[in-house]
């Protein structure tokens, strides 16, 4: 997992957990990132399950498996670093359903229960809509591609502590 940068203006502040996969055709999970309270960023490709692989109907997105086997973290490093950070937490995601399916994936491979739920980030802010409408308006702003698990995180936190400093944020 990588962990090599936080972003600026989150120094001593206690952030949510904020989660993002990116995925292929049928939810084959291809990248993850989440946040630490802190600020940090823990992020990475995920190596195929060979399950993965055989099914006709799933893709890699804009990955090739041979990239994600070199670079990418087993399945089951991803979900000990994932519990180590966050067990039996809640996560919010600019995407639940499509991060929730992705992750059942995950722990699909090991015969495992999810031990993290997944919620909308926007439950987080007093106008969820428009603040769904200001991240949409953030990836271009920032020149970043949605879908992108660091660069869907990068928003989130960006977008939190925007939110935050202008008191926005759910009662």
């Amino acid at each position: 997992m990588q962990d090599d940068y936080e972003f600026s203006n989150t120094e001593g502040l206690s952030l949510p957990g904020f989660i993002a996969l990116e995925s292929g055709e049928g939810d084959v999970p291809v990248a993850i990132a989440w946040t630490l309270p802190d600020g940090g960023v823990k992020h990475t490709l995920i190596q195929p399950d060979e399950t993965w692989l055989e099914d006709e109907v799933a893709s890699l997105g804009d990955y090739h498996a041979d990239e994600l086997l070199t670079m990418g973290v087993s399945v089951s490093d991803v979900i000990r670093e994932l519990e180590a950070d966050y067990h039996g937490s809640t996560l919010y995601s600019a995407n639940p359903d499509q991060d929730e399916a992705a992750l059942s994936r995950i722990f699909e491979v090991i015969a495992g229960t999810t031990f993290v739920s997944i919620v909308d980030a926007g439950t987080l802010y007093s106008d969820p809509e428009e603040w769904h409408q200001q991240r949409s308006e953030m990836f271009n702003e920032m020149g970043l591609e949605p879908g992108r698990a660091e660069h869907d995180l990068e928003t989130l936190l960006k977008l939190h502590v925007r939110w935050m400093d202008d008191d926005m944020l759910a009662d």
